[in-house]
């Protein structure tokens, strides 16, 4: 449980379209926070949310501690009407929870992540997180651009993986206050990557928009600009198991299928070898739905499973990515992005060391990711699309998961 401290915020959002900004302002001088257009007051104590009968979207803030360095992190709460919740925090712009209900409306956390700040400072393997600036890999952490090389951080073997030692990730990142519109809600984090950090050119500058909605969809939108040429790949990295991440149970009898026809073949360091190669006939093809557990020990890797980025069949619009249906629960999950691949994930490297919330640990295939993003190492292929930014344009992007049942 949170304990609300120094200033809560709780917005109960009307039923009619209005714009309620909250936190904005007025400063409280001891926590350095936005307070009051809307809906806030100072609490020492545990806040009780009285939600009215007609169970409306509600708005939360609250105090998740402090970084090593004293920085403090704060916890957002999104709640739609049928009871799904949101919690981000601003450490890493990190999806802490995300709870939905099943076919018989009850409700279980279906992301992996913990409900303190110092299992996340202590390292964990990007749960929930937005990965940058470059996320995923790039090989020997290197890549030339306008002439010039740049060099990056090794932090995967011989390659630099999501944005290298500190990449966005373990961040503070800042935010506009929480917003509603109808029965929708959102929070807005924002990130200034100054120029050469992590061996990046450009002061980058990011926004990440997580909006819960009334249709039990979870939308982020991302958009960015930069002063120099520079390369970018964003992407959240949340792993799902729609069983509940507490329910000790693996992703192995969830029913995969993706909109890929095509996959990139990676070498031994996990760094694509430039092929776009078709899926059919081989362990990859999920244009139809079947269960993730039933080819992957014919994976490659050691140890095995998928970590491996899919050619999506959308054009650049909003296109569905993948859909998940766990056969017990009921629960569904759809991705719709407008990105151009997709890194599917069996958390292959999970070993059970880690436990979340619930103390269960999170051992192998315990839970999947897809992320959705540009290809890996798409700095030195100039024949995948490409993530250069260059001054005077905007990169934006959207990726929704959408929750259902069966």
């Amino acid at each position: 449980m949170i304990r609300w401290r120094t200033l809560a915020c709780v917005v109960t959002l009307a039923a009619m379209g209005l714009a309620l900004p909250a936190c904005k302002s007025g400063t409280n001088e001891k926590s350095g926070r936005q307070a009051g257009d809307v809906a806030a007051k100072s609490a020492e104590d545990s806040q009780t949310i009285d939600r009215s009968k007609d169970n409306p979207m509600t708005l939360e803030v609250a105090d998740f501690g402090r970084t090593n360095e004293g920085q403090a992190v704060e916890l957002y709460t999104l709640t739609n009407p049928h009871g799904m919740v949101a919690k981000i925090m601003t450490y890493g712009a990190i999806l802490t929870e995300l709870h939905v209900p099943d076919r018989n409306g009850k409700m279980a956390d279906v992301v992996l992540g913990f409900d303190n700040l110092k299992q996340y400072l202590d390292g964990h393997p990007f749960f929930g997180a937005i990965a940058g600036r470059y996320a995923n890999r790039i090989a020997k952490g290197a890549f030339t651009l306008d002439g010039k090389e740049y060099k990056l951080a090794l932090n995967n073997g011989p390659n630099s993986l999501h944005g290298g030692k500190v990449g966005f990730d373990k961040r503070i990142w800042k935010t506009n206050g929480l917003k509603g519109y109808n029965n929708d809600a959102s929070v807005t984090f924002n990130y200034v990557s100054p120029d050469g950090e992590e061996g990046y050119p450009g002061t980058l500058t990011l926004s990440v928009t997580y909006t819960l909605t009334d249709n039990n969809e979870l939308r982020i939108e991302y958009a960015a600009t930069t002063d120099k040429a520079t390369v970018l790949n964003v992407t959240n990295h949340s792993y799902f198991n729609l069983h509940g991440s507490g329910s000790g149970r693996d992703i192995l009898d969830h029913v995969m299928q993706i909109n890929a026809d095509h996959y990139t073949p990676v070498d031994a360091t996990m760094i694509p070898t430039g092929e776009i190669a078709t899926v059919k006939g081989t362990v990859f093809d999920f244009t139809k739905p079947k269960p993730i557990g039933r080819d992957i020990a014919k994976t490659p890797g050691n140890p095995n499973g998928y970590d491996h980025n899919f050619v999506l069949n959308g054009k650049g619009e909003l296109a569905m990515c993948a859909k998940v249906t766990d056969p017990d629960t009921g629960r569904t999950m759809e991705v719709w992005t407008t990105q151009p691949g997709v890194q599917f994930y069996t958390g292959n490297f999970l070993d059970g060391k880690l436990k979340g919330i619930g103390e269960k640990p999170y051992v192998g295939h315990y839970a999947f990711c897809l992320e959705t993003q540009h290809f890996p190492d798409s700095p030195n292929h100039p024949k995948f699309p490409t993530t250069v930014l260059k001054p005077g344009d905007t990169f934006k992007s959207t990726t929704t998961y959408k929750f259902g049942v069966n």
